[in-house]
């Protein structure tokens, strides 16, 4: 009777240790994977229903779009220059680059979320947090567009182009600064530079 005793338990216990090494991965990687892969993963910009469906830009993102229009429309003017020798530009001619930057995709911009902070990134504009995840097409690009194409068609041609040749600096006060510019008067984005000056302390 012994060993049928000895018999019976090995499979009881076979199957007790098959059960046992069964549910301790399951349950470790209930546990274990979820947090490590949370802490790896970006999350991206979370956009409402305004920032998404509005073909206007956003308020708070009037600033950052305006700068990355006048860096790209100082750009193309100073690269067609270079083709003339640097000598300015026709008035035909310089009609044909702000034509042609303000119609371009504008692919290359996006949204970057900072602090809970949304902001437009891309060429001409601080990469406000390398980790995040940057949100670019979508309505990004129509919108840009169009505010080029505005300032543009507010300020005329001829104004632009003056600014150009006076310098980046003066083109940037035309388009974003003063009291009506989306960078002066207190509007939103005002703030930010200081707040940027104390992050680098």
């Amino acid at each position: 009777m012994g060993p049928a005793g000895r018999g019976r338990m090995g499979p009881a216990l076979a199957a007790w240790l098959t059960l046992s090494l069964l549910g301790g991965p399951r349950a470790e990687e209930m546990c274990g994977d979820p947090p490590a892969a949370r802490s790896h993963s970006v999350p991206a910009p979370q956009l409402s229903p305004e920032e998404q469906l509005s073909p206007h830009m956003p308020e708070s993102l009037r600033c950052d779009a305006c700068r990355a229009i006048a860096f790209q429309i100082e750009e193309q003017l100073s690269r067609a220059e270079g083709k003339v020798g640097r000598k300015a530009l026709k008035e035909s001619d310089y009609m044909e680059v702000l034509e042609r930057t303000c119609s371009q995709d504008w692919e290359s911009y996006g949204v970057q979320e900072l602090d809970g902070q949304k902001r437009l990134a891309g060429p001409g504009l601080p990469s406000w947090e390398p980790v995040s995840v940057m949100v670019s097409g979508g309505p990004w690009p129509g919108r840009l567009s169009k505010m080029c194409h505005g300032y543009v068609g507010e300020q005329g041609e001829a104004q632009i182009y003056e600014s150009h040749r006076r310098g980046p600096a003066a083109l940037r006060e035309l388009l974003c600064h003063g009291d009506k510019g989306p960078c002066g008067g207190g509007k939103a984005g005002a703030p930010a530079p200081p707040k940027a000056l104390q992050n680098e302390l």
